[in-house]
């Protein structure tokens, strides 16, 4: 699994430190922008921490466990009785892997207290991973505080979160904080690589762009032809759309049931477009920039949220970009 951990080392080893130093705190809080690594790091970590308990004969340099370990067997499984994973479920139990709850419920959270009543079972160690704890329900939170504040016997809490900023202070005061970066373009690159070997070295190079430093971001848009979006997108903010040919072929394009991913990927991609462009401006056009910036936000927000038509929402959004030639 180490081959999974790309960037981000400074915070790994402070991980590896207190893991090592033989008094390790008992909740973590794994923050940082989404789609850097977080939750792939805990689960990584939770595996090494539980091996390190039960089966020490069984690690491996770094981060791995032995894949034929009893650790990396339990897991795989969904069965270690020492690991407890919340997240949010789906809607629909049925329908795995379709949409998900808007948050993890105080229900998910209260279930953890039958496991806090007993001792761990195959060592001293226990690992709760949330992820993320952003998502959790206020009543939730309360009653995870609890925990924190009073902390089972062998309990290591690992908790992901995207927006450390909400979160209660009284949350992040009881956690020690692992810090995580946004990965650079070469680091980015190399997750791409590894996850779309198939992709094309000019997708490439559009999701690497479309990441802003988060691998995870740029996997949500692999297969849909990032590349010509983006070209797209570069001739409106270049050239404009005089006789509105363009932004009429997108809305019609994009507007198809089949394109829904598409068209989703070119509401979320438009505002940083426009805010990347910005960078490079000044005077004039720049608050030309900023105000198209704040257009495309408010419109893509509302695009998904109020469910509007998704050709006329292609061709406004077009039209904003539209604008970029013009300042």
């Amino acid at each position: 699994m180490v081959d999974a951990l790309i960037g981000n080392q400074d915070a790994r080893n402070a991980l590896a430190a207190a893991m090592a130093s033989g008094a390790l705190h008992h909740a973590w809080l794994i923050a940082g922008p989404e789609g850097v690594g977080k939750g792939t790091f805990a689960r990584i970590a939770a595996a090494r921490m539980l091996a390190e308990a039960s089966e020490p004969d069984r690690l491996l340099p770094g981060w791995d466990v032995a894949e034929t370990s009893r650790t990396t067997a339990l897991i795989a499984a969904g069965s270690h009785p020492d690991l407890k994973i919340l997240a949010r479920l789906p809607k629909d139990a049925d329908k795995p892997d379709e949409a998900l709850a808007r948050s993890i419920t105080i229900a998910q959270v209260r279930s953890l207290q039958p496991l806090f009543a007993t001792k761990p079972s195959l060592s001293p160690r226990r690992v709760v991973i949330i992820d993320a704890i952003d998502d959790l329900e206020r009543g939730g939170a309360n009653a995870l505080l609890k925990n924190l504040e009073e902390p089972p016997a062998g309990t290591i809490f690992l908790l992901v979160s995207h927006a450390p900023g909400r979160l209660l202070p009284t949350i992040r005061s009881r956690c020690r904080l692992l810090r995580f970066e946004p990965l650079t373009d070469a680091e980015t690159t190399t997750v791409l690589r590894r996850h779309i070997p198939e992709a094309s070295e000019i997708e490439i190079a559009a999701l690497v762009e479309a990441a802003e430093g988060s691998p995870g971001r740029a996997l949500r848009f692999a297969g849909l032809d990032l590349s010509a979006l983006e070209a797209d997108m570069a001739q409106l903010a270049d050239y404009g759309d005089p006789d509105n040919a363009l932004r009429t072929r997108l809305g019609r394009q994009l507007g198809l049931k089949a394109a829904q991913p598409r068209y989703e990927a070119f509401l979320e991609r438009t505002p940083s477009f426009i805010a990347a462009r910005a960078k490079r401006l000044e005077g004039e056009a720049l608050r030309t920039a900023l105000d198209a910036y704040a257009a495309a936000r408010e419109l893509a927000g509302a695009a998904l949220g109020l469910s509007l038509d998704a050709t006329a929402t292609v061709f406004e959004m077009s039209g904003i970009l539209a604008r970029l030639a013009r300042g």
